[in-house]
This record gives C-alpha cells, structure tokens and sequence, in this order.
C-alpha cells in the first residue's frame, strides 16, 4: 500500500535504537525526509548511515545529536530539520526514562526525571512543531506511548507519565483538528529490540522471561519494533486521515483495558 508520505517532511525523537529507529525506518522506506536525534553520537551516525542506505540518498535523512530534555536542544532540532529540508510535516515523540520503585521509595528527583525526559520533551516538540505544520495547511503528530499509560502496570513513574502523554494526545488533537493536524498514541506492549530493556532481562534472566512470555503474552512471543513502526507510518499518513485523538494499543492482545 502507498501511504502517500512521498517527500514528507519527519522528526523522530529517540531514532537511533528501538521504536524510534524502526519508525523512522518505515517513514523513509515511504519517501520521507527523517530527521533522527538521539544523545549517542555514535548510534545516531550508524542509525543515520543504515536510514541513508534504505532511502538511497545522502541527503534524505538528517541526523542532530541532542538530549531533548534540554528546551534549547528540542528548538535546535527543529530549527534544523527546516533548514535541512525546508519544512515540518510530521514529528513522532519518542523518547522516554523511568526509574524508581514504590510511592515509598521513589524520590523526588526520580519523578522529576521522568517527567523532564519523557513528557516535557513531547510537550517543548509538539508546541515548536505545530506552527510549521499549520504553515503547511496540516500535518501530524505521535506519542510513542505503552500500555502502561492506559492500565496499571509497569514501573510507577512510567505509568505515570505515560498516561500523561496519551492525555496529551488527546487534548491537542481536539485543539488542533481545525489546522488539519492530527494527533495521536501507540501504545506498544512488551517489545523485543537490541539493547531494549527486554532484552536485557532475557539475557540476564533467560527462564524468568521464557515464563513472563508464556504467562503474560498471548501470542507466545515478544513483539518487534517494527511491528510499532508501521504502525506509526500508517498512523501519520493520509490513510489513516479520520483517525485522530486515538491511542492505538500494539500489544499482540497483551493489554487488558477494554478502552
């Protein structure tokens, strides 16, 4: 299927690993122009190199090494990204940290974290993404969200603030319908990727996580990150142009919410 991204115009927060690199992955198999961030230089070069081999093309993928957290980083992204390629078409937030335990035990700063490197980016991106896409009559938004944001479970402090962008979502999707501008969230399950978190636990765990699997997954497996990626490809193209202020589950069923 065509989704008619052709010279679409993307950021991808987070987009040298994982959900990222696979969402801007099926974004420039579509034809867009991805602009990648990410702190790591050195995955964000070999992430932006393997995006220029699918694109064919040197100059259809940008790359800015930046920690998003920063509001002057988030402004120099997208200040980037336009100079590069002259336009916003599409922005997906994705980038995310978590840490700490019980309501007990968490600290202060822990909250603060999570909030400063999850939420505050998606906000500072989205506020600075909307008055280009509106100059362009219209465009489109995504939260990489979890299931964790719709139901309990999962790290606290995730939960938290993953409910939180998945609210986002839906107020700026209703404050921005009349500019064209869709907004939406993914929320993926458990998701198997190189140096992702399951990994790891599997790694470190490997009959503890063959248990979770067959305990907590119905299908019998992890999910993938590209799974997630066409997802959101589908989701910011002109096929899915009555869809807005939804969240998306991408779980294989593992989610128990029934909204």
């Amino acid at each position: 299927m065509d989704l008619e991204l052709s010279e679409k115009v993307a950021i991808v927060t987070g987009g040298s690993r994982g959900l990222g690199f696979a969402s801007a992955k099926a974004l420039v198999a579509e034809g867009c122009r991805v602009t990648i961030c990410a702190r790591g230089e050195a995955a964000l070069l070999d992430a932006a190199a393997s995006l220029r081999g699918i694109a064919g093309a040197e100059d259809r993928v940008h790359a800015v090494a930046a920690d998003v957290s920063s509001a002057a980083d988030v402004e120099r992204v997208v200040g980037e990204t336009v100079q590069a390629f002259g336009r916003l078409d599409i922005l997906v937030n994705n980038v995310a940290i978590a840490r700490g335990s019980t309501i007990l035990d968490t600290k202060d700063a822990e909250w603060q974290e999570a909030f400063d490197y999850t939420l505050f980016p998606a906000i500072r991106m989205s506020r600075l993404a909307v008055p280009h896409m509106r100059r362009r009559g219209g465009g489109s938004i995504v939260m990489i969200a979890s299931i964790w944001g719709r139901e309990a479970g999962g790290r606290m402090t995730y939960n938290a603030v993953k409910a939180a962008e998945i609210s986002l979502a839906k107020s700026m999707a209703q404050q921005l319908a009349r500019d064209n501008i869709r907004v939406n969230s993914v929320a993926p399950g458990s998701i198997l990727f190189p140096g992702g978190s399951w990994h790891k636990r599997q790694q470190d765990d490997p009959q503890g996580i063959a248990d979770f699997i067959m305990r907590e997954l119905p299908f019998g497996r992890f999910g993938n990150a590209e799974e997630v990626g066409n997802v959101v490809a589908f989701l910011v193209s002109p096929k899915a142009s009555w869809i807005s202020g939804a969240c998306l589950p991408v779980d294989g069923c593992q989610g128990k919410s029934n909204i």
